[in-house]
């Protein structure tokens, strides 16, 4: 079975590439624009691949509240294109949503039937990804994933830590709660799933919830670092895009559908700052 693994510069890409290298996996990873139809065909017929990873995304949230085009060209347009080339072939398209289609309204972990509500142009834009590559008729998995962070700088980890080193008092959002999830559960998770023949709508995130401040509390302990932190709003940063407060996904399903228990985002947290690969 070859993958072919879109997003060349993004962190769970090269979550999937590093283990497709160590386990001997089949598998593409070309530069590619997956908003070009002409470049997707050409991969497709390229590369042949059975299972498509599309890691593809645009998550400047703020820039995407006052140029929403960017973001719907990659996350809305680019998965419709993926899917239409796998329908043809017959490859499974592998799609990654967001926490971020959802308004934040309700108390306890959403689930996958619960009803979308975005309430800024980037979660428009990935549930229109998700609505897109679903009327293709292709056979696509929609992972939906939440806080997403690994060996890169595309994360809240990697800023936090970067923040920490200018010492003094950290302002850390506390009214923003939904789950940190790491690249290497979400990896092994998704072959899990793969394997299993899985498709359509399912939540994928590590287990349990927490703010971004407690986020913070806990990476920092794992850093071993000493910075003072304080609770702050995100209101209180002017951002141009409205956040949801609460938007915490339930991984129940997949993890009953599956057999597996995902770890809890403390362990996962902890073991990957212990590798010392941040």
């Amino acid at each position: 079975m070859k993958y072919l693994i879109t997003g060349i510069d993004g962190q769970l890409a090269a979550a999937f590439a590093g283990r497709f290298e160590k386990d001997g996996t089949d598998y593409a990873w070309p530069r590619l624009d997956i908003t070009d139809a002409s470049a997707v065909a050409e991969a497709f017929s390229a590369h042949r691949p059975a299972v498509v990873l599309n890691c593809a995304a645009y998550n400047f949230v703020d820039k995407a509240e006052t140029d929403p085009g960017p973001a719907f060209k990659v996350n809305a347009s680019g998965p419709e294109l993926l899917a239409r080339e796998a329908k043809k072939s017959g490859a499974l398209l592998v799609h990654y949503g967001s926490d971020y289609i959802f308004d934040g309204l309700k108390k306890s972990p959403y689930v996958e039937s619960d009803p979308p509500a975005p309430l800024n142009q980037y979660g428009k834009s990935k549930l229109e990804g998700e609505l897109s590559a679903v009327r293709t008729g292709a056979k696509v998995l929609i992972l939906r994933l939440s806080w997403v962070f690994g060996p890169g700088p595309q994360n809240f980890i990697h800023k936090l830590r970067e923040w920490a080193k200018g010492g003094g008092t950290l302002k850390i959002v506390d009214d923003e709660i939904s789950v940190p999830t790491y690249t290497g559960d979400i990896a092994a998770i998704t072959l899990k799933a793969v394997e299993a023949g899985l498709f359509g709508t399912w939540h994928l995130t590590n287990s349990g919830f927490c703010s971004r401040y407690e986020w913070a509390e806990e990476a920092l302990r794992s850093l071993g670092l000493k910075n003072a932190l304080e609770r702050a709003s995100y209101r209180d940063f002017n951002l141009p895009a409205r956040r949801p407060g609460f938007s915490a996904m339930s991984n129940a399903a997949i993890s009953a559908e599956l057999g597996v228990k995902i770890p809890d985002w403390r362990d996962s947290v902890r073991n990957f700052l212990k590798k010392g690969n941040l």
